[in-house]
């Protein structure tokens, strides 16, 4: 049994409820979402980040607008929407269920 992999399954099954839980706060762009979740010691690459958006936005989860960058090229801020605010009200709700399963059985 491959303790990595299994870690790695969990990690990605918990990305968007932290990528959501980032948005809520503030809007962002890529680059400091990565950088959040960085300093978390969740570690995600661009290629693992732009499909997830892409597919919160197009469940209108998440909208975006583009502003221009003093640095560079315009940059695309990510917020949540009120059906993404919903949906990570739920996510809380089934995580806090599921932190109290796994302490109880792991205890």
């Amino acid at each position: 049994m491959n303790a990595e992999n299994t870690q790695a399954q969990m990690r990605k099954g918990i990305l968007e409820f932290c990528i959501l839980s980032i948005l809520k706060k503030k809007e962002a762009y890529p680059s400091e979402i990565i950088d959040r979740l960085k300093s978390a010691k969740l570690i995600v690459v661009e290629g693992t980040l732009y499909p997830l958006l892409t597919r919160l936005k197009n469940m209108e989860l998440l909208a975006y607008r583009w502003e221009e960058s003093p640095s560079g090229p315009p940059r695309k801020y990510y917020k949540l929407t009120e059906n993404g605010q919903q949906f990570l009200n739920e996510l809380n709700d089934t995580w806090e269920e599921l932190q109290i399963a796994v302490q109880t059985l792991t205890k």
